[in-house]
């Protein structure tokens, strides 16, 4: 059952366009076309569903089916065409646009025409006639035998994975091995490859592992990593992936591996290694000797064949090399900054709570969001929890801790007193980041507004004594208790004014009596 005719049945059930969404795997705008398009014809959703699938779909869409029909190609006298010497499917392809344009119908485009070409080979189980051309493939993969080093430090052996990289057309290779196939040893490998071929082809013909693709859909475009795609895009080179367990898409560099591994293992098997450089130098000297190695069939090398007939047509390197880039999503916190790497980078403060893209390299940290680049910073390294904040980025009301510092507050405490500026300095060395004090000093400062300078000095003595780091609290309660006043003198004689002041004393006429006897 076609999807138009699923969707208008769910629809009709009462099922809600959500829902339907979940269910077929299709967008919501899809659900709404479709289900506009049945209003339009003026009949009921059981009618549209009592209809076969083709008159539904011109019911629906009565321009498409207007449209005129493309001519198919007749593939297998095509196929058989391509056996001949001198012939290509680009001519190929031109007879059979002469030939739609001679009826007065639309022809399939060049690139369709390939694909359904590829498919009927595919489907038929044929073999493709591919003639490669200078400088426009450059085919990439990881060797399935490993090599090895002896790792002195930890008294083992290293496992060590090689990376492998052809030109089709002249059979010339790189190779290098790396300790690992992440992400970072994927790109380096190509960064090198394309230095020792100095150029860049047209096509990157890659494998689909996830270091390079994340998704490869059998119907749907691929979806490369970011870090790849801007390598492909550095070098002017686009990304085409071989199809899923179609290894037939980069056989050249199949068969590459297979012939370079063999004469590695055999040139290696008496030899041991103690570090990766000692091994890559070794795996560059046979690589030399394979590349100039003569043809068995043909004259040259892949060496000659690459410098005399395909580097004129590489495309030349940039003037730079890419520098690796690693991407990840992170959330923008309540304090406008972004934890990445264990250090805090700040974000315009309209984003907090949003999820942005992180793209860092060795020296930069850039920021975007929905695609859009929002901030940059130069990229912190050694002591973790550095921040780097740019006062744009925050509010209004927070720029003004912005225009402090350290140095600052120390003048002000010590304008107070030295055991205010005491107090300062054991709250800047109590926190890790200085910025964290600032809130602290600044509330304690102010006190004297309140108090007094003297006052505010007096309590810094008293809180010195009893605590090793007072804080903001423990001055102002002292403060509020007035235990920075001085206290009066006991050791002296109580004056009679003095001791009379809170007394209330009976005289003898109180008792009846003149005198006291």
């Amino acid at each position: 059952m076609s999807k138009e005719k699923q969707i208008l049945q769910l629809h009709a059930d009462g099922t809600s366009n959500r829902q339907i969404a979940n269910i077929l795997s299709v967008s919501r705008n899809r659900i709404a076309s479709v289900v506009d398009a049945a209003k339009r014809t003026g009949m009921t959703f059981p009618e549209l569903l009592r209809l076969d699938e083709a008159t539904l779909y011109r019911k629906l869409y009565p321009e498409k089916a207007a449209e005129p029909v493309q001519v198919k190609p007749d593939f297998a006298k095509i196929h058989s065409d391509l056996l001949k010497d001198g012939v290509t499917l680009t001519s190929l392809w031109e007879e059979y646009t002469d030939a739609c344009k001679a009826v007065k119908k639309p022809p399939y485009m060049y690139s369709q025409f390939c694909k359904l070409y590829s498919d009927y080979v595919n489907k038929n189980k044929l073999t493709m006639h591919i003639h490669h051309k200078p400088g426009n493939k450059l085919m990439v993969d990881w060797a399935g035998t490993t090599f090895s080093y002896y790792a002195a430090d930890e008294d083992r052996e290293q496992k060590c994975y090689l990376f492998v990289a052809t030109l089709p057309f002249s059979m010339y290779c790189y190779a290098e091995a790396f300790t690992d196939m992440k992400q970072r040893s994927w790109i380096n490998a190509h960064i090198h490859a394309y230095s020792y071929f100095g150029g860049s082809t047209r096509l990157l013909v890659s494998d689909n592992l996830k270091t390079g693709v994340i998704q490869h859909k059998k119907y749907d475009d691929p979806v490369f990593n970011k870090s790849y795609e801007e390598l492909a895009e550095h070098y002017r080179t686009a990304l085409l992936p071989a199809r899923v367990l179609a290894p037939k898409d980069k056989a050249a560099v199949e068969g590459s591996v297979g012939v370079l591994t063999k004469r590695l293992v055999s040139r290696f098997r008496n030899k041991r290694f103690f570090s990766l450089q000692e091994l890559n130098e070794a795996v560059r000297a046979e690589l030399k000797a394979f590349n100039e190695k003569p043809f068995q069939k043909r004259s040259g090398s892949r060496y000659s064949v690459y410098t005399e007939e395909e580097l004129p047509f590489m495309n030349p390197l940039p003037l730079f090399a890419y520098e690796f880039a690693e991407w990840k999503v992170a959330t923008v916190q309540m304090n406008y900054h972004i934890s990445f790497d264990k250090q805090n980078y700040s974000v315009p403060y309209a984003y907090v709570r949003k999820k942005v893209d992180v793209r860092s390299t060795n020296n930069v940290v850039d920021i975007y969001y929905q695609g859009t680049r929002i901030c940059s910073h130069k990229r912190l390294h050694g002591r973790q929890g550095q921040y780097a904040t740019n006062i744009d980025h925050m509010p209004k009301n927070h720029q003004l801790y912005s225009e402090w510092n350290g140095d600052r507050f120390k003048r002000w405490a010590e304008s107070i007193g030295p055991h205010t500026k005491e107090v300062v300095d054991k709250l800047f060395a109590f926190y890790r980041v200085e910025e964290q004090a600032y809130k602290g000093c600044l509330s304690l400062l102010k006190l004297a507004d309140k108090y007094s300078s003297s006052r505010l000095e007096n309590a810094c003595a008293v809180a010195l004594v009893h605590i090793p780091t007072p804080r903001y609290k423990n001055i102002r309660l002292i403060l509020e208790a007035g235990q920075d006043l001085p206290k009066q003198d006991e050791s002296k004689e109580p004056t009679e004014d003095s001791a009379n002041k809170y007394t209330h004393l009976r005289g003898p006429a109180y008792y009846g009596g003149g005198h006291n006897e």
